[in-house]
């Protein structure tokens, strides 16, 4: 598994090596757009506090465990959000899709969808990985219902997981998708974005 920046480009969405000097102004819109930060399912920054935000996916870049994107709206070239490979384990050929965030305005469109096309295609098809995992707070339903959406399976509930930022302790649903079970996903997703 080669680690590198790398833009990933489909029909309506792209997903673009995450940069400050090209994104900060965007993310911080799309994190405005529904006030995301206030979510307590989430860990997404205020828009005050994306300094931190940037240099952290910075850092996990160059140490080989995280590759992190500005999602952005391919027509109109606005940055709707952003998400993540995270805990990549390249010995094991598994990693996490995770760290996603979508503007309210954008939510329930074509760029979920497209943006975990794009990103299980890279995983399996470029990385040849076996096993791509999502992870969601045991109380963001909508959440949960997104992931299953585009063909995860549930897999269980770690509990006690992680600590959030107001201090709950929570339980996190962890699903998957397998190599097995990829090019059953792939073709629903195709056909979801016809």
């Amino acid at each position: 598994m080669q680690i590198s920046a790398t833009t990933l480009q489909g029909r309506r969405v792209r997903l673009e090596p995450l940069s400050r000097p090209l994104h900060e102004a965007g993310i911080a819109a799309a994190i405005a757009d529904g006030e995301l930060w206030a979510l307590p399912v989430t860990f997404v920054p205020h828009p005050r506090d994306l300094a931190g935000f940037f240099e952290a996916a910075d850092a996990a870049l160059a140490a080989g465990r995280e590759l992190a994107f500005a999602t952005v709206d391919a027509d109109s070239g606005a940055v709707v959000g952003s998400t993540r490979f995270r805990c990549i384990e390249a010995a094991h050929r598994r990693v996490e899709i995770g760290f996603t965030f979508i503007a309210r305005s954008w939510q329930r469109t074509h760029v979920n969808t497209e943006a975990k096309y794009l990103m299980l295609r890279h995983a399996f098809e470029h990385w040849a990985c076996n096993r791509v995992e999502l992870l969601t707070d045991a109380r963001n339903l909508t959440s949960r219902q997104a992931i299953v959406r585009i063909g995860a399976r549930e897999e269980g509930t770690l509990r006690s997981h992680m600590v959030m930022r107001d201090g709950f302790v929570r339980d996190s649903v962890m699903h998957a998708i397998t190599q097995h079970d990829w090019p059953e996903v792939r073709a629903s997703l195709e056909a979801r974005l016809r």
